[in-house]
């Protein structure tokens, strides 16, 4: 599955974590991986189902 950078920064920010939120819109892909960044996204505790985008 892949998610959306700018929701996972988002959510950061909505959390006071500028630097992180920085930090992965500087080192990640747009479109983020999941299974490839999951360490990641587990250390900002940031769950790739929150951010999943709709079925179309």
């Amino acid at each position: 599955m892949k998610i959306d950078k700018g929701k996972a920064v988002e959510a950061l920010r909505h959390r006071g974590q500028h630097s992180r939120a920085d930090w992965v819109d500087r080192e990640l892909p747009a479109r983020i991986d999941t299974a490839q960044h999951s360490g990641v996204l587990a250390t900002l505790n940031l769950n790739p189902a929150d951010f999943a985008d709709p079925p179309s």
